[in-house]
């Protein structure tokens, strides 16, 4: 668990990146609507979470900063008996003076005021500009004549984010652990199990049996040529003996998240077309993740992966041609469309930057935590490659840490090679 002097330590960072006389503001997720008067399962924006720790909505946080001081106010949703009857116990302002560590902590109600009686001398606002709400809305409102200037406040914390703390570290892996034993489980189901939707359902099952309550993205459960739609979830379709199955799927564990794909073959061995492509994939993956230390640069992650890939392609025949003329013209984009990875934490897309205010790009740093995730993609219905390879897809994808030194495979232990995934289904059967 991260602790709340860690929660306060980010607070005093943030404040000392705001210029003098300004405010911060940051306020909480909204409720969303699922259908009529029923909602989805809450979740608190990411970025006021990693300031606060509180997850409740109707939230806010509020950042003062004058002459070099700085004052801290969390604004929370009163107790009320009788919405609690329906909805749940709130931690009040008064429990909430006590568990964080903040100058003072009000009843929601009264956020805007609160801006508005500390606004006097101020001349800039911080606050996420990505974000619509009526709160802000209304500071604008107000705060607009006496401003010199708007700043995107959520663009520092997303900058913070960047690098991982121990307790953040703590908790992916954690994540990863119980997304393990649900890939593992998958892997010892899939020849017994007839539809895409049963094996969303034992991933749902492990990930809520061992209390991580959510997936941090909705599961991908793409069997065939269904794997050669990249964000493919209608999970729907009739698991067939002789196809690869490509499951993308990981939990999050107290709002951290976890991603993982492994792709494999419905009765428990690969084909022989299957295991070139596999291995493939798998050769490039190890490849690009050994490159990984501080002082590389994600684009050169990138480019290797595409040049490796693109001459596999022309070693199987599925692209014909000089690699290099190939890759000038992007035709192995076709079959491999996407990134190598991206960056993974508080969100399963970490929402820290790629370049740096000079927009010259972040080279990789102790810390972060990268996927790695190469991919051949095939379509069934693609007449210019062999037939042999036709409908089928296949992705490998790890959570890596940078090291000091050079990296760790945070997901190491979820198996992945063709010997390992086979005798293990075989173990299963």
């Amino acid at each position: 668990m991260i602790t709340q002097k860690e929660f306060y330590q980010r607070r005093q960072k943030f404040a000392k990146k705001m210029a003098d006389n300004s405010l911060a503001v940051f306020v909480s997720s909204k409720p969303k609507i699922r259908s009529n008067d029923t909602e989805y399962p809450y979740r608190q924006d990411s970025n006021f979470y990693y300031l606060t720790g509180f997850k409740e909505d109707n939230a806010a946080l509020l950042f003062i900063k004058r002459n070099k001081k700085v004052k801290v106010v969390l604004f929370v949703e009163k107790k009320d008996p009788k919405m609690e009857l329906w909805t749940g116990k709130r931690v009040g302002v008064k429990r909430a003076k006590k568990e964080f560590i903040v100058d003072a902590v009000q009843g929601s109600d009264t956020f805007c005021d609160t801006v508005l009686q500390n606004s006097d001398g101020i001349k800039c606002l911080y606050y996420d500009l990505k974000v619509e709400d009526t709160r802000i809305q209304e500071l604008q409102k107000q705060l607009s004549p006496k401003l010199l200037s708007y700043k995107d406040g959520a663009k520092i914390a997303e900058a913070m984010r960047l690098i991982k703390s121990p307790a953040e570290i703590k908790l992916i892996k954690k994540a990863l652990g119980i997304t393990k034993k649900a890939h593992h489980r998958a892997m010892k189901l899939a020849q017994k199990l007839s539809y895409e939707y049963e094996l969303q359902a034992e991933f749902e099952y492990i990930f809520t049996k061992k209390g991580a309550y959510s997936d941090a993205y909705t599961t991908i459960v793409a069997s065939g040529d269904n794997a050669n739609t990249l964000h493919y979830i209608n999970n729907d379709k009739p698991l067939k003996s002789g196809e690869m199955i490509l499951i993308d799927a990981g939990c999050e564990y107290e709002y951290y998240a976890s991603d993982i794909t492994r792709t494999i073959p419905k009765n428990g061995k690969f084909t022989k077309e299957q295991k070139e492509l596999y291995e493939v994939v798998l050769d490039v993956q190890k490849k690009i993740i050994n490159m990984m230390k501080p002082g590389v640069l994600r684009s050169d992650l990138q480019k290797e992966s595409e040049r490796l890939l693109c001459e596999a392609m022309v070693q199987l025949g599925i692209l014909k041609g000089d690699v290099k003329k190939l890759l000038k013209k992007q035709k192995h984009k076709k079959y491999y469309p996407h990134g190598i990875g991206h960056y993974m934490g508080l969100d399963v897309h970490d929402q820290n930057p790629y370049k740096d205010k000079k927009g010259k790009e972040i080279p990789l740093q102790a810390g972060m935590v990268l996927t790695i995730e190469p991919g051949i993609y095939l379509p069934k219905d693609d007449k210019k490659i062999p037939k042999k390879y036709r409908g089928i897809g296949i992705r490998i994808e790890d959570n890596i840490l940078v090291t000091k030194k050079g990296y760790k495979n945070l997901s190491s232990g979820i198996i992945k090679e063709v010997e390992d995934i086979e005798a293990y289904a075989l173990s299963c059967s």
